[in-house]
């Protein structure tokens, strides 16, 4: 069997669109994760018929606005309500091609700290993306951040805290992105991934290496993640969606993973490969 391998086009950043197809398709990737950031302005539609072309499948979506307050990759718009504006936009031009994908989102950052009065502003505006999201046929997934960027783009970093606001949300197509590097140290993880396993909607992969910048995360298997005890914990939970490799590195790095993007995806794919027969053993 096949190991259930996708790939970000974040992993192959400095590449453009149409190489990224061009790559994966030479390597045999078949599922991908769509970075909107990565469409030409001009005619994305294009673009994405070319990924149905080349008969590749459309796990999950990266939106260009991909929370309801603004973070560090968007920081404008600010109002939340202009914000979900365009992601219910990017929600119907996804859906258009790939039926049953996932938007993978985030929180943005807490207005002057006050986490109470965002958080109450996020649901409202989750409650709403998921009635959106269900009459597309997609699904959208909050994915907690590692504590490191708590000031920088999110006010959820935990399974835990994730898990409480999936359940205020109620809606069965708002579910959790569950994202080894940013919650491997948090003890709980193996317990709130079986008390979320039915909601959760799609995995992200790398591995942790205490970071040098912003950016700077290494292969599965090159790092501390205790990796094959966490996909095990994933996989016995009941999910059989793909683990997306997402790679962000800094370039002045000198052994960036982005400066061979063209190695990086390879030997993402053939590392991977190795541990699925460790997990699946």
């Amino acid at each position: 069997m096949k190991p259930p391998f996708a790939i970000s086009q974040y992993t192959t950043l400095p590449l453009t669109f149409t190489e990224d197809l061009k790559l994966y398709g030479a390597l045999g990737i078949e599922q991908v994760e769509i970075c909107e950031s990565k469409l030409s302005g001009a005619n994305p539609d294009r673009e994405l018929r070319a990924v149905q072309a080349g008969g590749f499948q459309v796990t999950s979506v990266q939106p260009r606005i991909h929370s309801p307050f603004p973070n560090s990759l968007r920081s404008t718009p600010a109002a939340p309500r202009e914000r979900m504006q365009r992601l219910r936009k990017s929600i119907t031009l996804f859906s258009r091609y790939f039926p049953g994908t996932v938007l993978v989102l985030n929180t943005g950052l807490a207005p002057g700290g006050n986490i109470a009065a965002a958080r109450r502003v996020a649901v409202r505006e989750f409650k709403a993306i998921a009635r959106v999201a269900a009459d597309h046929g997609v699904g959208v997934a909050l994915e907690p951040l590692n504590p490191v960027y708590m000031n920088t783009d999110t006010f959820v970093c935990s399974l835990a805290r994730a898990g409480e606001m999936i359940d205020e949300v109620g809606h069965p197509a708002f579910g959790l992105f569950l994202d080894l590097w940013h919650f491997w140290e948090d003890a709980a993880a193996p317990a709130e991934i079986r008390r979320q396993a039915k909601r959760i909607f799609g995995v992200h992969i790398s591995d942790w290496r205490t970071p040098r910048a912003f950016g700077d995360r290494v292969l599965p298997g090159a790092g501390e993640i205790p990796i094959v005890a966490l996909l095990k914990t994933i996989r016995q939970s009941g999910y059989r969606g793909a683990y997306t490799l997402e790679i962000f590195s800094d370039p002045r790095l000198k052994d960036s993973l982005w400066k061979n993007p063209r190695r990086t995806a390879a030997d993402g794919q053939k590392v991977f490969g190795k541990i699925w027969r460790r997990v699946c053993a």
